[in-house]
């Protein structure tokens, strides 16, 4: 194993909540809604200093996707998912994109948690 280099973000950024390590800017942010097993979740087009796991199929409300979870590089912490393959082709807009779980999982750069938007909305969530 070598040494862990982190990124350093610049402007608004959305954090780890256990360690604050940087994983993304809101200039970054694609949707607001999403949801997953344990709530709200935000999709971003790019994240930084994660690792992944596994390739594996899950079936979520939008259909079959090939995912991978993500996890943060310095505490490990379960962070969200990366959609890998969107099989349904209305999906296809979500193929390298990163779903972040707001609840318990994110901060924002001001330590605060994330506004939880309680309306409904359509979204992805999983059937598990």
């Amino acid at each position: 194993m070598g040494r862990i280099f982190v990124v350093d973000l610049e402007g608004r950024t959305f954090t780890c909540k256990s360690c604050k390590t940087h994983l993304a800017l809101a200039d970054e942010l694609f949707s607001r809604a999403f949801h997953c097993r344990r709530g709200k979740a935000y999709l971003f087009s790019n994240v930084v200093n994660i690792t992944a796991g596994p390739h594996e199929e899950r079936m979520m409300i939008s259909g079959m996707h090939t995912v991978a979870d993500i996890f943060c590089c310095c505490c490990g912490q379960l962070v969200g998912w990366k959609y890998e393959v969107a099989h349904e082709k209305s999906q296809k807009f979500k193929e390298g994109k990163f779903a972040l779980e707001s609840r318990g999982k994110i901060m924002d750069g001001a330590d605060s948690e994330f506004y939880i938007d309680t309306r409904l909305s359509i979204s992805d969530a999983e059937d598990a």
